[in-house]
C-alpha cells in the first residue's frame, strides 16, 4: 500500500475523548504537532476539596486554553449525543482515559474508527488503573499501546507499543507522566502510519485486569510483606494514598522503603521513630516510614523528623497500627 501523503495525514479529522492529567498530555502533544481536533469530549466538571466546589478536568482546561470546542455529557448512550459524535464526520477519534463507555454506534461513527492510548503493555492490565497496579504487582517493565478498540474492555488489536522499565524507586505519578510522553509519540506515530501498519490481535495468553482503584486498596495491611507495602505506597502516593489508622488518627504514607531482616514484633507495631523515620514490623521485614501525613493539625506533609518532635504520641514504640477497621 502507498505511503500517505503529508496533505492525506494533515487533513485527518479528529476527534478527542479524555479526561484526567495523562490525557491532557496526550491532547498536548497533538496540539504540538499541529494536529487540532475538531471536538473534545470529556467527563463533567465534579465537585473535589471540602468546599465541594465545580472542578473541570484537566483536559477541559487545555482544550479551552486553545479553544477547543468542549463537550461534557453525563453518558454517550443517548441518541442525541451519538447524532452528535456522528455529525462531526471524523476520520478517527483519539480516547485516552477518558472514563466512559463507547457504545457501538460511536465506535463505529469514524471513518476509521476509534484509537486508544491505553497505559500498560496489552494484554496485561488492561482496565482502569494500569499504572498502580504494574507498580503494586512488582513488575519490572510495563509500556504504552495504541489500540484500534472494539466492544471489549480494552481488548483490540493493537498497532503500536513502547516499552519502559519499573524500577525499585518508581512513584505512579511519575510513571504515569512518562507513559503519556512515550504514549503522545506512538499515537502520532499511527496516525502518521495510518493505512501503512496492520493492528496486531492481542494474545489470549498473559491477560490480566487493572481494576478500578477503591478505598480499600489504600488500607495498608501489614499482616503483608515490606516490600508489598512499600510497592503500595509508590503506586498511590498520587491520587489515593496508602494509610493506616490507630486511636482515631490517619496517618497516609507518602514516602517509605522496605528494610531487610525479619520482625519479630506483631505486625504493625511501631519498633521505633527518630528523624530518620519511623520503622513499622510487618508480617516479613520492616517498613521504613519517612514522609507523611496525618489527620491532625494542619493536614500537611511532613518528614519523619517533624511528624515525630510534633506528635510524639502517635508514634511511641509499641504503638500498633492498623486496628479495628477503617473510619468511612
Amino acid at each position: 500500500m502507498p505511503e500517505p501523503s503529508d496533505t492525506a495525514r494533515d487533513s485527518l479529522r479528529l476527534g478527542f475523548a479524555g479526561t484526567p492529567a495523562f490525557a491532557s498530555a496526550i491532547l498536548a502533544g497533538l496540539l504540538a504537532a499541529g494536529r487540532r481536533p475538531v471536538a473534545v469530549y470529556t467527563q463533567p466538571d465534579r465537585p473535589v476539596g471540602r468546599g465541594r466546589r465545580l472542578q473541570p478536568p484537566p483536559v477541559k482546561i487545555l482544550a479551552l486554553a486553545h479553544a477547543l470546542p468542549v463537550r461534557q455529557p453525563e453518558s454517550l448512550r443517548g441518541a442525541e449525543t451519538a447524532r452528535a459524535l456522528t455529525d462531526l464526520d471524523l476520520d478517527v477519534l483519539v480516547v485516552a482515559a477518558y472514563g466512559l463507555i463507547l457504545p457501538p454506534g460511536i465506535l463505529a461513527a469514524p471513518r476509521q474508527g476509534c484509537l486508544n492510548v491505553h497505559a500498560s503493555l496489552l494484554p496485561r492490565w488492561r482496565g482502569a488503573a494500569p499504572v498502580e497496579r504494574a507498580i503494586m504487582a512488582g513488575d519490572e517493565e510495563t509500556g504504552v499501546s495504541i489500540m484500534q478498540m472494539d466492544r471489549g474492555l480494552d481488548t483490540g488489536p493493537v498497532y503500536l507499543q513502547r516499552r519502559c522499565a519499573i524500577t525499585a524507586d518508581t512513584v505512579g505519578p511519575a510513571l504515569e507522566a512518562r507513559l503519556a510522553e512515550l504514549g503522545a509519540d506512538a499515537l502520532l506515530e499511527c496516525l502518521d502510519r495510518l493505512g501503512e501498519i496492520e493492528a496486531t490481535p492481542q494474545p489470549d495468553a498473559g491477560v490480566t485486569y487493572a481494576h478500578k482503584l477503591s478505598r480499600a486498596d489504600a488500607v495498608v495491611d501489614w499482616n503483608r510483606s515490606a516490600r508489598a507495602i512499600e510497592r503500595q505506597v509508590r503506586a498511590l502516593c498520587g491520587r489515593l494514598p496508602a494509610f493506616t489508622e490507630a486511636g482515631g488518627v490517619r496517618r497516609t504514607l507518602l514516602e517509605a522503603r522496605a528494610l531487610p531482616g525479619p520482625a519479630r514484633e506483631r505486625p504493625g507495631t511501631v519498633m521505633s521513630a527518630d528523624p530518620s523515620g519511623i520503622r513499622i514490623a510487618c508480617a516479613d521485614g520492616v517498613l521504613l516510614v519517612s514522609r507523611l501525613k496525618l489527620s491532625v493539625g494542619k493536614g500537611r506533609p511532613l518528614d519523619a523528623a517533624d511528624a515525630t518532635n510534633g506528635y510524639p504520641d502517635l508514634f511511641t514504640t509499641g504503638a500498633l497500627f492498623g486496628e479495628g477497621p477503617p473510619r468511612p
